[in-house]
């Protein structure tokens, strides 16, 4: 009875080990550049291309009156007065015009119908916030950051006994 058992045993493994080789035998024939090449052409054969741009704009949702009246101002921020580093100083910010603004008659809060007037977005560049901004078909205000003009001074100038630019401790 041991001996049939075994048998059964020996026969059922057998004939697990010879279906789980014959799954891997495929595998394992395959190199990984075949299976690489198979994969990216059933990728490329699911990409649709599009040779030409094509304006979604229309496709919004926004009325024509807020995109034709809406006006955005392009600025660097300035430094922060409270930190000495120069932080988010190198980005472009959008931010939109304050329209249809009212106070309420209960609390005396400022409200709004604009869901962009509280809206501010960050650029990289300016060249991609005006891009965004023509995109859209907002007019925008760009403006410039300026350049502090450096006061060129000498070393020699912080102990001249003729300047008021020594300070009295008294």
């Amino acid at each position: 009875m041991a001996s049939s058992m075994s048998l059964l045993v020996l026969k059922r493994a057998s004939s697990l080990n010879a279906a789980t080789k014959s799954l891997l035998i495929p595998t394992r024939s395959a190199s990984t550049t075949a299976w690489r090449l198979a994969r990216d052409q059933a990728h490329d054969t699911q990409l649709i291309t599009v040779e030409e741009k094509l304006d979604i704009t229309p496709l919004t949702g926004v009325p024509e009156e807020h995109i034709k009246t809406r006006k955005v101002r392009i600025s660097v921020p300035a430094r922060n007065a409270m930190q000495s580093g120069a932080n988010n100083v190198r980005k472009w910010r959008m931010d939109f015009d304050t329209r249809e603004r009212w106070e309420n008659n209960l609390m005396g809060w400022a409200s709004t119908a604009d869901p962009l007037s509280n809206m501010v977005l960050t650029f990289s560049s300016k060249e991609d916030a005006v891009a965004f901004a023509e995109k859209n078909g907002w007019s925008y205000d760009l403006q410039e950051k300026k350049a502090p003009k450096p006061n060129p001074k000498s070393y020699g100038a912080n102990f001249s006994w003729n300047k008021r630019t020594r300070v009295s401790t008294k």
